[in-house]
Parts: C-alpha cells; structure tokens; sequence
C-alpha cells in the first residue's frame, strides 16, 4: 500500500479547481448567493397624445435591486415593467447584461417628463445606456410598447416618485 503525499502546493491547486468550478457552475446556471426578496409592485400610468396608459411596475430601489433588475426574465406582461428609482436623480447608466428580453428604457425627469427613450435594446448586451440629462426614474416595458403607444419625450409619467397624481 504506498502513502500518498499531499502538499501545499498540490492542496492550493486542488481548492483553486473545485472553486472554479463552483464559480463557473453559478455563472453557468446564474446562481445567487442570495436571492433578492419580491420586488414591490405599484400603478404608474404614462400620458400620450393618445392618451392615458396603465402599467403594474415592479419597483427596484435599493442597489441590489437595480442591479438584479429583470435579468433571467424571459417574459414580461404587456402592461408591466420595472421602475428604477434614482433618487435623487442623476445621469442613469443602464445595460442588458443577463436581460433575455428586448426592452424600451425611458427615462423620466423628477416632475415626471420623459427626457429620453432608448427604443429595442438589445438583449444580453454589455452597451451602457445613458438618460440624456438627469434622471429620477427609468421605466422599462417591452420592446415595441414605445412606438405601440406613441409614447415621446416631454409626455408625463404619472407615479407618486414624481408627486402627487395629476399636478
């Protein structure tokens, strides 16, 4: 029967292996270490030339949240999106890392005015995506909805991070 010797060296090298391969595993499967609690979820309706359009969106405001946003969604409800909160507001950079979904991001000032939208993203892409001034919100819907709706900059988002309803 031989003895097998052990090093440090070999240790080290063996512990390297096993956690890449855990790490590669999660990154793989898009494992959390934990995962996030349900987003929050409220009314936010967008007013158009053609008038007045309900959404249920999910709320992320805390950073986790922001950063989880709707990676790994591989479906989203016509009338739902998710709504970033950025207060207070500030030049928004967003992306499609891990995002499945084509989305239209808007982004809306703090009285509630749509400064800019990035129609069609494109899924899984690492291109940064930025509000041309600064933003107190992003909404997210999916890809089409913009054009769908007729939905322009300078038309009002109304939700209470924007004060109160119909000012």
């Amino acid at each position: 029967m031989g003895v097998h010797k052990i090093t440090v060296k070999h240790r080290f090298a063996g512990n390297m292996l096993m956690m890449a391969a855990v790490v590669s595993t999660a990154v793989v499967f898009g494992v959390r270490a934990a995962p996030l609690a349900p987003f929050e979820t409220s009314e936010l309706t967008v007013e158009t030339a053609r008038g007045r359009f309900v959404f249920t969106v999910e709320l992320a405001r805390t950073w986790e949240q922001k950063t989880q946003g709707l990676q790994g969604r591989r479906r989203l409800a016509p009338n739902a999106g998710m709504l970033f909160d950025f207060q207070p507001p500030r030049l928004a950079v967003m992306w499609m890392k891990n995002t499945f979904l084509p989305l239209d991001m808007i982004f809306i000032a703090a009285d509630g005015r749509i400064i800019n939208i990035v129609q069609r993203t494109v899924p899984l892409s690492p291109a940064k995506i930025r509000s041309d001034w600064p933003a107190r919100a992003v909404l997210e819907v999916n890809a089409g909805t913009v054009a769908r709706l007729g939905i322009l900059p300078g038309n009002r988002v109304i939700h209470p991070f924007f004060g109160p309803a119909g000012k």
